[in-house]
């Protein structure tokens, strides 16, 4: 998800380290073991759900990369508190170089936890309170008053958590040929803002509703409380003491960067118009960096939940960070796994990049997947769960169900488009006698019948359930994922 003075010196020393060979980007000569496990793990790609019955339900990561067509993939593996390899497959772009260990990607929504890690280390210096009214601390901008929160206080723990009532799910950021708004346009959606007004649109810690415009929010308190540009601020207490050598919050990306990254495709294959968008939404969306560099993040989290580390919070803060509330959701992260060993994780999806992090909190194992296409979120899960059989993970092993076939015209009834939120829809179309589905910016997904009304996909675990009214017309649908009950109607 750094200007004037502080940015170009921070940007030159980002330079430097990208335009080295160290000891990062440098791949190292790996154990036949170790080599053993990344061909296992490149072999044995599975999706989320696997049907019953099903003999071929592995796959091979080149075979997937062109199913889903996706150019480039990039790979970081944590075992026992390090990172045991780090690989990069495929091409940054059609036609172009290779994908290395050192390829920059942008981050999405992995921005988020950074984010909030640098929200806490203010906490810790007493800069920030966590339930303090946000408009407490926002003064080149504040959020207006609304009756829908009962007189109740937004705050940043509400933020982090994604439980302050705030609109706006996402952002599609700007192309290269778009005029870019500034940081205040976008909360106030105006031109050439292409996201609505970031408001409230209920009372806060009542529900849990993922909100980049939250994260938005939190961007201008960190700007306005230390007064300095929030890539420089992002640089200085976040990726320079975990050692993210090859990572950055400019937005656009600086020239002299571009040489080092990939190159984002839609889920046709065919290039994003406009190559890498822009995102002003920064502490959202605004992040790039490597699965190397996002590693050393999730190991400093595991470390320091364990005293070791420390280099941006303490244990104390690290432990309130990883505690899960509702939705399942700590400060800036999601929280999966069993009460005795949980692990904490984040996905993010910009234009044309797709990608996932899960590590755990005990043990030092985890895992980066980093991807320049849009069907990579796909991917990323299928690697995540080839990852753990091998590593033998406790978690993100698929689950077998059984499928039934479906007449063809009760499949006809579904086609169609569900809002699931404004400017976020799932299409339902027919194709070979399967029903597809595809939300807004992603590759498609296939689906299977349960019952003439609910359906799964095979890729990550989720229902899909439809509704009819009483004149048997479908009316709207309800996705069932994580934990959440989601309803779209249809259009």
């Amino acid at each position: 998800m750094r200007i004037f003075i502080s940015r170009q010196l921070t940007l030159m020393a980002l330079v430097c380290c990208v335009g080295q060979l160290t000891d990062a980007q440098i791949a190292p000569v790996t154990s036949p073991e170790i080599e053993r496990r990344i061909q296992h793990v490149t072999s044995g790609l599975i999706g989320g759900v696997v049907i019953k019955g099903d003999e071929h339900a592995t796959h091979t990561l080149a075979d997937r990369m062109k199913e889903l067509k996706v150019p480039g993939v990039s790979i970081a593996v944590i075992h026992e508190g390090k990172i045991e390899w780090a690989r990069g497959f495929g091409v940054r772009s059609m036609g172009g170089p290779a994908v290395t260990a050192d390829t920059m990607f942008q981050a999405a929504s992995i921005s988020k936890p950074l984010t909030a890690m640098a929200v806490l280390r203010l906490v810790q210096q007493e800069k920030l309170s966590l339930d303090t009214d946000v408009n407490t601390y926002l003064t080149s901008w504040k959020l207006p008053s609304d009756p829908v929160t009962a007189g109740k206080p937004i705050t940043l723990r509400e933020l982090l958590t994604h439980t302050g009532g705030i609109t706006v799910h996402g952002f599609p950021g700007y192309a290269t040929n778009q005029p870019v708004p500034n940081l205040r346009q976008v909360l106030n959606g105006e031109k050439p803002a292409n996201t609505a007004a970031i408001r409230s649109e209920a009372a806060p810690g009542i529900e849990w509703n993922y909100s980049g415009g939250g994260y938005t929010i939190m961007q201008q308190v960190l700007i306005d409380v230390t007064g300095e540009p929030f890539p420089t601020l992002l640089h200085d207490s976040v990726l320079a003491p975990i050692g993210m050598k090859q990572s950055t919050y400019d937005q656009p990306l600086p020239q002299t960067l571009q040489e080092f990254t990939a190159t984002p495709y839609q889920g046709d294959g065919k290039p994003v118009e406009g190559g890498a968008h822009t995102y002003p939404e920064m502490a959202a969306a605004g992040l790039w960096t490597t699965p190397t560099d996002l590693a050393h993040y999730a190991i400093e989290v595991e470390q320091s939940l364990d005293g070791k580390a420390n280099h941006v919070v303490s244990a104390d803060t690290t432990r309130q960070m990883l505690t899960p509330g509702l939705g399942h959701w700590g400060l800036g992260l999601q929280i999966g796994g069993t009460a005795s060993n949980p692990y904490f994780t984040h996905g993010g999806a910009n234009a044309g990049f797709q990608d996932i992090f899960v590590a755990y909190e005990k043990g030092g194992e985890g895992a980066v997947v980093m991807t320049n296409g849009d069907a990579g979120g796909m991917l990323g899960d299928e690697v995540m769960h080839s990852i753990a059989a091998e590593y033998g993970w406790p978690d993100y092993h698929p689950t077998v169900r059984a499928a039934v076939q479906i007449d063809s015209k009760i499949l006809a009834e579904y086609v169609g488009t569900f809002e699931l939120q404004p400017g976020f829809n799932i299409v339902v179309t027919v194709e070979n006698g399967q029903l597809i589905t595809q939300a807004t910016g992603q590759g498609k997904v296939p689906l299977y019948a349960e019952s003439e009304t609910k359906f799964f996909p095979t890729m990550f675990p989720a229902d899909i359930e439809f509704s009819k009214d009483d004149h048997g017309k479908v009316t709207y649908l309800v996705l069932h994922q994580g934990g959440h009950d989601m309803k779209a109607l249809k259009k």
